[in-house]
């Protein structure tokens, strides 16, 4: 009798043990974004003698990652994301064009944030939004979308930064320095994506 109950308690338990869920994913990433910010750099002096500026690498890869994402969202995304993703990257496209045919003098837009690994693999790659909220609404007025090709060593900190021409927002001037061009803006970083050396990697929810 003895013996029978051991081997029920022995059940009861592996049932209970089996019934328990399995240990979901976490939907925090492993790094820490532990600054951000951005600002405007005067280019342009003296007119182009070539007839305008060519694109520049960093600008070219915020176009390159404008494109996976279209090609992302159609491969498994909704009709919503679809529309998302072009319609960010149109933005992109028409803000870029402006800032080309703009006279001289324009602005260029300095996009920076430092990240901390905090996970026990290196990070290959980092995706990352800075967004830009309406203050009082919380509507989205501006995305910049960025790929950096960084490696950051587990527990290490590094600065990921580009300069492109599109600003943060259309109410933001290519043109001139404003003062109270930062006004009503809510800023945040959003990491999208790491890659890890190891070819593993973690996806926003």
């Amino acid at each position: 009798m003895k013996t029978l109950r051991i081997m029920l308690c022995v059940i009861v338990s592996s049932m209970a043990v089996s019934a328990q869920p399995a240990p979901r994913p976490s939907d925090l990433p492993e790094a820490v974004v532990i600054k951000f910010g951005w600002s405007k750099e005067r280019i342009g002096w003296q007119a182009d003698p070539f007839g305008g500026p060519l694109e520049n690498f960093d600008e070219m890869r915020v176009r390159a990652r404008n494109e996976k994402r279209i090609q992302d969202a159609k491969r498994g995304g909704s009709g919503a994301e679809i529309s998302k993703a072009q319609s960010d990257a149109h933005t992109d496209a028409v803000l870029t064009a402006q800032i080309h045919k703009s006279t001289p003098g324009r602005y260029r837009f300095i996009y920076k944030a430092e990240i901390k690994n905090m996970s026990t693999k290196a990070v290959k790659s980092i995706d990352w939004d800075y967004v830009f909220l309406d203050d009082q609404t919380q509507e989205e007025l501006g995305r910049r979308q960025f790929s950096s090709l960084e490696k950051i060593a587990p527990g290490k900190t590094k600065e990921l930064r580009f300069l492109i021409a599109t600003p943060p927002t259309q109410k933001v001037s290519i043109n001139s320095l404003e003062k109270n061009e930062r006004a009503n803006l809510h800023e945040a970083v959003v990491i999208v994506r790491i890659e890890y050396a190891d070819g593993s990697f973690w996806q926003h929810p």
